[in-house]
């Protein structure tokens, strides 16, 4: 192993292609010039930093932010405590690659721009869909609610999962109202200014699943639907 500061910069490592499972072999890069030696160090470098960063989220999620330790991250991916600062600088470097590659991928991919003949409705009944399988009924979720936790105590990390989530989701439901609205499908224009008010059950289904899930379960597609009815109107039948 190449001697030097145990505090190297996180991304001179290749992330990890999955924060909540380890990546599989495919997933490795394979592109590392100087044959079969090089590509495997890359390739055990980014299993390292991917069980370490799946450890971090069992760590966050079981203790919370602020009771996590370095020691106990390192204790359950199985690494020296000294192998983790190759790769990050602290817990809050740790939680920011969390979001970076669980969450900012899948919310791009949420709020991308949909085909023109794609009514407003089934959009947001993509998007709420998609959130649900992919977000909030994985291991996404235990992020999400992590923040609402620890936010406030941590302004840092609620600042990091706004700017590169919620900022840009929120933007993306915005077009998708002012594209109802311009079409005629919303009639209440001044959704478009609150498209908080659009997503707020999805949000709510990762706060109910997380706390009264066992006592009172939901059944989050009928409410969506319900909602989605409330914003367009109900749907005639066929």
């Amino acid at each position: 192993m190449k001697r030097g500061s145990s505090r190297s910069p996180a991304q001179s490592h290749p992330p990890a292609t999955r924060a909540t499972r380890a990546p599989a072999p495919s997933a490795m890069p394979s592109s590392v010039a100087g044959g079969d030696a090089p590509s495997s160090r890359a390739a055990k470098a980014a299993e390292r930093r991917a069980a370490i960063i799946e450890a971090a989220l069992d760590e966050f999620t079981a203790r919370g932010f602020a009771a996590t330790r370095i020691d106990d991250v390192a204790k359950r991916a199985g690494v020296a405590k000294g192998t983790i600062y190759l790769h990050f600088t602290d817990k809050e470097a740790m939680f920011q690659e969390l979001v970076r590659t669980a969450l900012v991928p899948t919310m791009q991919r949420l709020t991308s721009q949909q085909a023109p003949d794609v009514s407003a409705r089934q959009m947001l009944e993509t998007f709420a869909d998609t959130f649900l399988r992919e977000v909030a009924h994985t291991r996404r979720g235990d992020i999400l609610r992590l923040v609402m936790a620890e936010g406030t105590r941590f302004p840092s990390l609620a600042e990091f999962h706004y700017r590169n989530v919620v900022e840009p989701g929120v933007a993306g439901i915005r077009r998708i109202l002012e594209l109802g609205v311009a079409r005629g499908e919303i009639h209440a224009a001044s959704l478009a200014q609150f498209p908080q008010l659009a997503v707020a059950p999805v949000v709510l289904s990762v706060i109910w699943q997380g706390l009264f899930g066992r006592f009172a379960p939901l059944d989050v597609q009928a409410m969506l639907r319900a909602h989605l009815d409330l914003i367009f109107g109900e749907r005639t039948a066929s």
